[in-house]
């Protein structure tokens, strides 16, 4: 690090280094922590602009609390590149999100000060109350933003925050934003919230008093809480949710005014039983792009830190992006089917909803952060003839697992569920991986499962699942760009069950499903090109279908092949590999089956190149598994 652009930062490894300077200094180190994330983000790409607008509250948490003995829970993780660098990782910072480098979400398992997985948003408060509920001593801080708020697990804590013993603080970074602008009822009571700042001041110093005089025991703080909501509803003719709750409200305030913030913190740090710090910040405070462009600079990739120029490679050469195919498709299938709606769960552009979203705003629906719920407001809307896309990254879709079973399948209502992001997606880690949905939703009744080989086949899944009668439906998908250089093809329907044969073979059969197969098909390239396995015939099937089988290929492979392989880019245990085994034995087949796939351990950060060679799905691996059957035949 330049000592002589980071003077104060540079000298900073630990939080206990930063208690040691004076507050007057602390703007300072705000700033150098400011301008450290941009240059570094800007070379190695990353989450940005939450970073950004939470530095002053990073700096003033670790600056009043006793960090790690008390524990800070961060929400939505990428409000948490300041908390690393102030945390021992600032001379590795540079190797964030890369393979075998710093993890992309705070993970106890990287460091101390790191209490809690944080990948997914909302989960703060409940596990800051678990810590809480167990503490000895400590304080416990839920640090929740970025519109996690919204969550519905989010007002589960909430609620039972109120109920309970504690004394932890919840610190709410309200930046009217998650990654898409904020939506919903509450992002529109936290951007109206309004406290007197004289009210706020006599509250903090009546408190204060009270509690020197040993008059806040459990008892007396009740009644003074309850009287103090009653003036103030009577007051201010409103009820605040949170003093609704018995939650003490302090706020709303300046989030980047970090003297004010360890002023305030010192206030309440001490203070008895569950208090909520409401503080206003901008997404991307400090560099002016970000804040004009929050949504743009979420994640940029590669930017001049000097000029905000996003250094981006020219892409016209390239095939579109799997996610911009599902948009545009899906506004052209909205054109011809007036019963089509879009649902997602605040992520309109990170799965280009937002195409349909501004050709058809009435027909589309920004849930905000509430998975679960778009999937039953979309089996609601379903029941009553709409025919809803609910698109939600894989990952994600694991929190809405139960609604999905009992609030669709059960009725066999007629959702399309669109799983963006299946499979490994590089550099966000264990937390975003879209590897379990495969194995997960197999064994629920009532679902057609299926996942596209390339984009036109998305386009033509996606046509087949609005038909009449079909049910609920998966398509799943992934990050990153397809294999086709046009992806405009004639909808046409697929029946349901059916796979395709690629390449006909006599040795070995490969069996696959979605985009991974294009790695099969890069193998037997190879295997092809090689001298020594280029007499060897092998087969290849997309079997498109996890539910239902096609069992008109499974019996042709059965009847033909000893030697079978399976791939998949999703976990090996439950997935293609165990349904084509079990299928097997099921009607008497018993051939020698290798699965590829993911094994059963969270696989870790690292591009999806890498990731996918480290667990044997790319064309060398499977290359690999090939090499071995032949190897293992002719002996």
């Amino acid at each position: 690090m330049d000592e002589q652009k980071y003077g104060i930062l540079s000298k900073i490894k630990y939080p206990a280094d930063l208690r040691q300077l004076k507050v007057e200094d602390l703007p300072e180190v705000c700033q150098e922590l400011r301008q450290d994330i941009i240059d570094e983000v800007s070379v190695n790409p990353g989450h940005f602009a939450s970073s950004l607008g939470a530095v002053e509250i990073t700096v003033a948490l670790h600056y009043v609390f006793d960090t790690p003995k008390d524990r800070i829970v961060w929400d939505v993780g990428h409000q948490a590149y300041g908390h690393k660098i102030l945390t021992g990782r600032r001379d590795s910072f540079y190797t964030n999100r890369k393979l075998n480098g710093i993890r992309p979400f705070p993970s106890p398992d990287e460091s101390e000060y790191d209490t809690f997985t944080c990948g997914h948003a909302s989960n703060s408060i409940s596990a800051a109350l678990g810590m809480a509920a167990a503490a000895k001593g400590n304080h416990v801080i839920a640090v929740i933003g970025d519109g996690a708020m919204s969550g519905g697990l989010a007002f589960e804590g909430l609620n039972n925050v109120s109920s309970t013993k504690n004394d932890m603080l919840i610190v709410l970074n309200d930046n009217d934003m998650s990654i898409d602008r904020a939506v919903g009822g509450m992002e529109k009571y936290l951007l109206n919230l309004d406290t007197n700042e004289t009210y706020n001041r006599m509250r903090f110093k009546a408190a204060r008093w009270l509690n020197e005089h040993g008059m806040m025991n459990e008892d007396r703080r009740n009644v003074i809480l309850r009287l103090n909501n009653a003036l103030k509803s009577v007051l201010s003719h409103q009820q605040n949710i949170f003093e609704g709750m018995n939650i003490r409200y302090f706020g709303p305030f300046d989030g980047h005014n970090v003297k004010d913030l360890v002023r305030i913190m010192r206030q309440l740090k001490d203070m008895k039983g569950p208090k909520l710090l409401h503080l206003h910040t901008t997404k991307g405070k400090g560099y002016e792009p970000a804040e004009r462009q929050a949504t743009v600079w979420h994640a940029p990739g590669k930017f001049d830190p000097e000029t905000g120029e996003r250094l981006s490679e020219d892409t016209s050469h390239l095939p579109a992006k799997y996610q911009d195919v599902f948009g545009e498709t899906l506004l052209e299938l909205a054109r011809q089917n007036p019963r089509i709606v879009g649902i997602t769960p605040a992520m309109p552009t990170g799965c280009s909803m937002n195409i349909m979203m501004k050709a058809m705003p009435d027909r589309t629906f920004d849930v905000g952060i509430a998975e679960g719920h778009a999937v039953t407001f979309s089996g609601g809307m379903a029941k009553e003839g709409l025919q809803p896309f609910c698109n939600i990254y894989s990952a994600f879709a694991q929190r809405a697992y139960d609604n999905i079973i009992h609030d669709v399948a059960i009725q066999k209502l007629p959702v399309v569920f669109c799983l963006d992001r299946a499979g490994l997606v590089g550099e966000d880690g264990p937390t975003h991986h879209g590897v379990f949905d495969m194995a997960a939703l197999r064994p629920v009744p009532n679902l057609t499962i299926s996942s596209p080989m390339d984009e036109h086949e998305l386009r033509r899944l996606m046509f087949t699942a609005q038909l009449p009668g079909k049910g609920p439906f998966v398509i799943r998908y992934p990050r990153g760009r397809g294999v086709c250089q046009d992806w405009h093809c004639p909808l046409d329907e697929i029946p349901v069950g059916t796979g395709r044969r690629i390449k006909e073979g006599t040795d070995v059969a490969i069996l696959s499903i979605g985009p991974v197969g294009n790695n099969v098909t890069k193998a037997l390239q190879a295997l092809t090109a090689s001298a020594d396995t280029s007499s060897y015939s092998v087969a290849h099937y997309d079997m498109r279908f996890l539910k239902p089988l096609d069992e008109d290929i499974l019996r042709e492979v059965g009847e033909k092949f000893k030697s079978v392989i399976t791939v998949e880019d999703g976990i090996r245990n439950g997935g293609l590999g165990s349904a084509v085994l079990e299928w097997m034995t099921d009607h008497g087949f018993s051939p020698h089956v290798i699965r590829l796939g993911l094994p059963d351990h969270f696989v870790e950060h690292g591009t999806i190149a890498e990731l996918q060679h480290l667990v044997g799905i790319d064309p060398e691996g499977i290359m690999l598994a090939i090499q071995q059957i032949l190897t293992h035949k002719s002996h």
